[in-house]
């Protein structure tokens, strides 16, 4: 390759980035964006908003899950479930994901499934998960138990944690009794 030809080309490599970045100046003065004062969608993010907090700094009181579970809907905790499918599993015998499969999970110890790589905080939970401890942990889960490996936000809504639990206790092959 001779000079000459090694100078037209590194001329029209030249000349090709001076025309793509002068389009690009007259571009921005010629269009420029409207933006907007509000996002086109509203994305609902009341499910996963930090729970109030009164003036202290102290957590608000969650209020008792029995009296909710006693006009619980199933099916609407069914619908809630959807979002928890991508980590778990919920029928008998099912295999763990992300998570551990969640049937019979009610009335069972807190590492209930046999072969799952709990966290240490998990595994040294004493006591079995009851209505008000999964109220409490599905409410925000690394609060409940400092140390789990579970990643989730949290169900704000205490009628859909409700719900959710009142569908859980369905789950099983001996539901607990609803208080």
């Amino acid at each position: 390759m001779s000079s000459m030809e090694f100078n037209k080309l590194s001329g029209a490599i030249l000349l090709g980035g001076l025309v793509a970045m002068m389009s690009g100046f007259i571009s921005e003065v010629l269009v420029s964006p409207k933006h907007l004062e509000q996002n086109a969608y509203q994305v609902d993010t009341s499910a996963i908003a930090p729970a109030a907090s009164p003036a202290g700094g102290e957590p608000a009181e969650i209020p008792p899950v029995a009296p909710l579970l006693a006009s619980a809907d199933p099916a609407a905790g069914e619908r809630v479930s959807r979002a928890c499918a991508s980590c778990h599993s919920f029928e008998k015998g099912g295999a763990a994901k992300v998570g551990p499969n969640l049937w019979g999970v009610i009335g069972g110890p807190h590492g209930h499934q046999e072969g799952f790589a709990y966290s240490d905080a998990m595994k040294n939970t004493p006591g079995n998960w009851d209505f008000e401890g999964l109220n409490h942990f599905l409410l925000n889960p690394k609060s409940y138990i400092s140390g789990t490996k579970m990643n989730f936000a949290g169900i704000k809504k205490d009628e859909d944690r409700a719900n959710l639990i009142a569908w859980l206790n369905t789950q099983s092959d001996s539901p607990q009794p609803l208080p």
